[in-house]
This record gives C-alpha cells, structure tokens and sequence, in this order.
C-alpha cells in the first residue's frame, strides 16, 4: 500500500532522512521507533506532504504521491494524527469532527463515518457540544484520532498518541489502536513507547539519527535488537 524508497530530506542545512525505506502493506500495523530526534515525525510529515524530500520515492498504492500537497495526499486516504493532538479547542467536539469530514461529499457518509466514530468512542458522544480545549487529555487524543477517521482513511498514521498521557489513558489509546487493527484499518505508528506498541505491532521499523537501524517482527526485533538501547538511543555491539 505504501513504500518509501531511498527517502532523503532536511530541515534547511540539517539532513533529517538518510535514506529511508519502508514498507506497509494494506491491514497491517507497522512501527516507527527509536528516541527524539531520530527522524519518525519527519518521515510521517513527508508521507503526508508537509515535507518534500530531495531524494527517493514514495508511492501511495502504486502511485507516486511526491510533489502532492498534504490536501491532495488527504483526499487519496491518507490521514495524520499529529503530535500533540492539534484539535481545535475553541470548536466543539462536534465542529471538530465536521472539520475530519471535509472530504467526504456525501451527508449519508458523513453519518455513517459519524455513527462507527461514536461506537469506538462513546464519550465524544457525550461531549458533542463541548469544546475541545475543555476535554481531557486523553479525551482529546480520542477526538484527534475519531477526527482523522472521518475521512475514512485508507492508511491512519499517528504521531506519539501516547505522548504525555497518564498510564491508564496510555493503556486507553493502545488497546484503541490495537482495536482500530482488529477492524482491517491500516496504521503508521510513531511511538516511544516501545514495549506496549511491540505488543501490537505487525512490524517494526527501527530508526536511528535518519536512518533505518534494524527491523522485522516483534519476535525478531526483542532478540535482534536492544530494546534498553532503543530507549536510550544507542546502538547495541554485536558479534562479542
């Protein structure tokens, strides 16, 4: 469904992707992991085309997606769920939803995306007419995912969904993203939560200042890889 291919980019003078390849296939969970700075929010901000890269490929089901605006990117069935949630907090839950909505044309859509939104999150129900910024945080995170599932994406990519939450509401979002797995719905995750998204992950990808250290299956990546190391940003010494 997706591939990047050889994917360079920087910020200005600094190289933030070193030739990244990745591939996701359609229903599958696949990770980005590895600490700060090691180049994940910026692979997900290229795929969505708020970045261009100078160098490689990025095909969207077969098709190159370079060059794309993130609205036209958007409108193929790619949605990004930033880091930091970005709702819009003056607006209400509902509004908020509605703004998730803008591509779809059709009213019935828009009430059946409406409705399958409510059954995964019952307590944005509740809240319809409240405004964002009064939500919790882990509420908000809820209304930042249900958001960019009104588009009824055909790839979800979340950006540290678990990213200063308390530990029941991280507990929350990972069993609603192993959830929104069990439904066929595909997902990039960035997360540095490493062991729980090993827990849910397909695959993994390991990244390591821009580039792809390691990756595999959960199973090949806890024998393969040092997880204290991920954590910390260093790379185990192997063959000793």
């Amino acid at each position: 469904m997706l591939e990047l291919n050889d994917v360079h980019a920087r910020y200005g003078a600094i190289t933030a992707l070193r030739g990244v390849s990745i591939l996701v296939n359609q229903g599958e969970l696949v990770a980005l992991l590895g600490v700060n700075g090691a180049g994940k929010s910026t692979t997900l901000a290229t795929i969505a085309g708020v970045m261009h890269p100078w160098q490689g490929s990025i095909l969207f089901e077969g098709n190159s997606i370079l060059g794309k605006s993130p609205e036209q990117i958007a409108r193929l069935g790619i949605s990004l769920v930033p880091e930091g949630r970005d709702i819009f907090p003056s607006l209400t839950v509902e509004e908020n939803l509605r703004l998730g909505a803008y591509t779809r044309s059709e009213k019935s859509e828009y009430r059946r995306n409406l409705g399958e939104v409510f059954e995964l999150f019952p307590v944005l129900k509740e809240r319809l007419q409240q405004p964002g910024g009064t939500l919790s945080g882990g509420e908000q995170q809820q209304l930042a995912i249900a958001r960019a599932l009104m588009s009824s994406p055909r790839l979800l990519m979340l950006d540290e969904p678990s990213l200063g939450l308390a530990p029941a509401l991280v507990d929350q979002i990972f069993e609603l993203v192993a959830r929104l797995h069990q439904r066929g719905v595909t997902i990039l995750l960035v997360e540095q939560n490493v062991v729980r998204t090993l827990e849910i992950a397909d695959r993994a990808y390991v990244m390591n200042t821009g580039l792809i250290d390691s990756q595999g299956t959960p199973q090949q990546l806890r024998a393969q890889a040092d997880i204290e190391g991920i954590y910390m940003g260093v790379r185990r010494q192997t063959g000793t």
